[in-house]
């Protein structure tokens, strides 16, 4: 075993072979599928064999060969501790000692490994890869005891300014910085908790200073990051709660993040691992139970600030719900409906403008709608949806009493809650006899506040034309509050054209008035807001939209809304863009089908002039030039929670759309467009993303991807693209992203190492194999690109497959650009891999004939590279081919070509064939010129 290479023991049963043919059988199966790849189903078969196996020895040749496996699969602790069962039935089993000595470098065990390969060294003294190894991982272990000294003395030196009461205030500070550098690596997190640092960093809490609240809260999170010892029943968690629910967002969010780093510790969402401090840990239920609980409390708690509620409710949001629906246990869920549900629905009722209501920010409702609908969509059977309305309902009829008006209005209010959020509850809710009256009849009570959440909770329900109508009957009219419900009725027909509600112009004038309270910055924020949704509905008409993209005041004012604190609006903008560029998703109709429908008198929907492809663009240019690109890239980094996966849908398509013309890419990468993209193609829907990686595709297509995704965002740009390869999608996603692809291989072997990582190659050769002329050049292209790669030859060396054949085929297609990729990826494959100039000559019959015209081609970026595969077949070492070469039409062409007098043009084609020439006569195979 030299390299790390793996090679597993078949060892003979010796004379109990009829007792244990089963587990020998199991063994040899595990050896054969090892050795062909199959990593999986060799562990199923060592395993079986484990269970069978009585013998001792054949035991310790399970367990090592399957330890073997487990390095392959990267799950180091089992590689550990299967090669640590061999190693106790043979203490010289030197391959089991190797194995157990990678394990553990992998797992950070530095000192333990080298022991290993120290006995490895022992028994096989002259071994290179243990020598190496031992060499190695001494100067590693050298290394970090100097961090781990350097890292006390630093620990230990931020401990002293901070205990010293006479140290300056400034150099306090600094040394609480530094502790939460120092608690982000691992050796400054151990010499802190070792220290005696809990003590102080509690102290530092109770100074109330918000930096050292905020150094001490973050270096708890940096303590507490993937060790569950750490953060196992701390007594201090209390402190941080009572931290969270204080008045200062800063402080709020970084007790959120502290907590969420406590909760992946206790769930195992930080993959890290730690040994034996993690062993001791064996059950987190108690600990992640309690937190529950307290966040849980917090959210209906009179003592929690709005900051403090609202990331509480962030909490539950990323860590209640499953992320994995395949994921049979959502317990979390059905814990948090039985005893949070209520208090849930008693944020969502609050009234600001009333007394004695809890603090909250503009967003904390909005948050909570989103936590119910993402509780609703976690359930799994009828009967846990039984029991989630039955709470709702239960919860707001309590509230509902003829003789307390404040009350009324916080079950309307709990009930627009569920309509935000899962509108499926909140609807029934509604259809229940009494509510929409009592909505109707709110809205005619003389206090402003009763009108207005009324108002709100009708717009929210008046989707269905029968509630529609119901209010336009009871004649609720309450100007400037209504119109958002006159836009919703007035959208009714969408984008088609012979389905106008309101007459000519009316629709145009409504949106005139949305507009002017939109740029009215004297109006409050409510106002404004309804505004925007208001235009969210009505600019489905191409006339509203073409008037709202030339008032530049408007399109500022909402861009500048979009980008303030308050997120709640995100959705209403997003529609309202959307509209604008007319990026929803439109059904093809066949014509056939129009004129049956048309016979058979049916409504045939009809499409606005102005929603014509030229009115699109002239809107998109508009929307560019004013701004929209930086209004986009604020919206992309706001709360996860608020930004649902139907809000980030839409902002792909926005960003698609935008991205359409070659010539506005650039504007987008400038205002960072290209870097906001980059999160809307990793997480959303499955649409979303693939309308992302469109939009990433079409930027790095065409710009330069080092100033479009800067630093390190390049590499993540990378599986994006990778997944418009899939055979699902569409041929114009294939090719853009095909070449986008071409454009980053370009650019370093590290972006080429992390395309092949994503597993592109499979899919790139199918493209290559491609019927459509741009898509098979573009992947013929992105191939020539990654051939520098040794895993990509080494696919072209192998036998049985017509990888190299397709190549040399297409080095005579008519496609000049095909040719030029084609004939460029042999020059570099037969430069890299001189055993591919012999094989060349193998595929095809045909090779000779392809090199000459090659190498005859007037183009001379297509001759040069036949000249350069002329060059490695003489440099291939195969002297019967150079042979072969030298004695067909290819010496006279190359003479012909390398006695032609230099011409800049042409110079590099002359120079080749000149050196192809000198190359023949060291090989002996023709004389020296001779000048007359």
């Amino acid at each position: 075993m030299r390299g790390g290479h793996f090679k597993l023991e078949i060892t003979c049963a010796g004379p109990f072979m009829g007792e244990m043919a089963d587990p020998i059988q199991f063994k040899d199966e595990g050896n054969k599928h090892f050795q062909a790849g199959e990593v999986d189903k060799a562990i199923e078969c060592y395993t079986k064999a484990i269970k069978l196996c009585t013998e001792k020895k054949v035991l310790a040749v399970v367990y090592r060969n399957r330890s073997a496996c487990f390095l392959k699969k990267e799950s180091y602790t089992n590689a550990a501790s299967d090669a640590s069962k061999a190693i106790d039935v043979d203490a010289a089993d030197v391959k089991a000692l190797f194995r157990r000595c990678q394990a553990l470098e992998k797992l950070g065990k530095l000192d333990m490994a080298f022991k290993d390969v120290q006995r490895c060294s022992t028994i096989e003294p002259k071994n290179k890869t243990f020598l190496e190894t031992l060499r190695r991982l001494g100067a590693e272990i050298q290394a970090k005891l100097k961090t781990t000294f350097s890292t006390d003395s630093r620990v230990q030196n931020m401990f002293d300014i901070l205990l010293d009461e006479e140290m300056d205030k400034d150099k306090k500070e600094m040394a609480a910085n530094n502790l939460v550098v120092l608690a982000r690596e691992e050796a400054g997190a151990e010499r802190i908790f070792q220290n005696n640092g809990v003590p102080l960093l509690l102290d530092l809490l109770e100074t109330g200073k918000v930096e050292m609240v905020l150094a001490a809260i973050r270096t708890f999170a940096g303590m507490c990051t993937g060790h569950k010892a750490r953060v196992r029943g701390r007594e201090d968690r209390e402190v941080h709660y009572s931290i969270m629910a204080v008045d200062n967002e800063d402080i709020a969010l970084a007790t959120c993040d502290l907590f969420q780093c406590i909760n992946d510790s206790l769930t195992g969402g930080d993959r890290r691992f730690y040994g034996k401090e993690e062993a001791l840990v064996l059950d987190a239920s108690k600990d992640l139970k309690s937190i529950l609980m307290a966040l849980l409390e917090m959210v209906a708690s009179k003592k929690v600030s709005g900051h403090g509620r609202d990331q509480a409710l962030n909490l539950l949001t990323r860590n209640v719900p499953r992320k994995d629906k395949k994921d049979p246990d959502h317990s979390k869920s059905l814990f948090t409906i039985d005893h949070g549900l209520k208090k849930i629905l008693k944020v969502c009722g609050q009234i600001p403008d009333l007394p004695d209501q809890l603090p909250m920010t503009e967003n904390t409702q909005l948050i909570a709608s989103v936590l119910l609908d993402k509780l609703w969509d976690d359930l799994r059977c009828d009967p846990e949806r039984d029991n989630y309305r039955e709470v709702c309902d239960e919860y707001i009829k309590g509230k509902f009493d003829p003789n307390d008006m404040d009350r009324n209005i916080h079950a309307i209010n709990a009930l627009s809650g569920l309509l935000q959020g899962p509108f499926e509850v909140g609807n029934q809710l509604v259809g229940r006899q009494g509510i929409m009256e009592m909505m109707v009849a709110l809205c005619g009570s003389e206090r402003e506040v009763d009108q207005m959440v009324a108002v709100e909770a009708l717009i929210h329900s008046s989707t269905k034309m029968s509630r529609a109508s119901f209010i336009i009957t009871n004649g609720v009219s309450l100007g400037s509050l209504i119109v958002h419900g006159l836009c919703k009725l007035g959208s009714a027909g969408g984008d088609d054209y012979s389905m106008r509600q309101f007459a000519e112009g009316s629709t145009e004038k409504l949106a005139k008035q949305c507009r002017k309270w939109l740029c009215n910055s004297a109006m409050d924020t409510r106002t404004r807001k309804w505004a925007i949704e208001g235009l969210a509905y009505l600019t489905q008409d191409a006339d509203v939209k073409d008037d709202f993209v030339e008032d530049d005041p408007a399109m500022k004012a909402m861009f500048d809304l979009a980008k303030s604190k308050d997120k709640t609006i995100l959705y209403a903008v997003a529609c309202t863009l959307v509209n604008c560029t007319n990026s929803y998703e439109k059904k093809d109709i066949m014509p056939e089908l129009v004129q049956l429908a048309k016979f058979s008198k049916q409504h045939v929907p009809e499409q606005h002039p102005k929603d014509k492809k030229d009115f699109i663009q002239k809107r998109v240019k508009r929307m560019l030039k004013g701004g929209v690109i930086s209004a986009l890239t604020v919206m992309v980094k706001a709360d996860n929670v608020l930004l649902t996966d139907q809000t980030k849908e839409m902002l792909a398509r926005v960003f698609l759309a935008l991205a359409d013309d070659p010539k506005d890419r650039g504007t987008i990468c400038a205002h960072g467009g290209g870097k906001a993209l980059i999160p809307l193609a990793l997480e959303g829907s499955a649409i979303g993303k693939v309308r992302a990686a469109h939009a990433l595709a079409k930027i790095a297509a065409v710009s330069n991807p080092e100033i479009a995704f800067p630093g390190e965002r390049i590499y993540e740009v990378v599986r994006p693209l990778v997944s418009l390869l899939h055979p699902e999608r569409d041929g114009v996603q294939n090719y853009e992203a095909l070449l986008s692809l071409t454009n980053l291989a370009g650019l370093n072997d590290k972006l080429r190492v992390k395309i092949l990582k994503e597993k592109a190659l499979p899919e790139i050769e199918q493209y290559m194999f491609e019927d459509h002329d741009h898509i098979r050049q573009a992947a013929t292209e992105c191939m020539c690109n990654l051939v520098t790669c040794k895993e990509v030859q080494d696919r072209y060396l192998e036998d049985g497959n017509d990888r190299l054949k397709l190549l040399v085929l297409m080095c005579v297609e008519d496609n000049e650009k095909l040719q030029r990729a084609a004939a460029g990826g042999l020059a570099m494959l037969t430069a890299a891999q001189k055993k591919l100039c012999t094989k060349m000559t193998l595929v095809t019959l045909q090779w000779m004939e392809i090199l000459q015209r090659l190498i005859l081609h007037d183009q001379p970026q297509i001759q040069h590279r036949g000249l350069v595969i002329v060059y490695n077949m003489l440099n291939s070492d195969d002297n019967e081919l150079a042979k072969k070469l030298m004695e067909s039409e290819i010496l006279e062409i190359l003479t012909v070509i390398g006695k032609a007098m230099d011409n800049p043009k042409r110079q590099i084609v002359i120079d080749v064939a000149r050196t192809c020439l000198v190359k023949a006569m060291d090989l002996g195979l023709i004389k020296p010129f001779t000048t007359p």
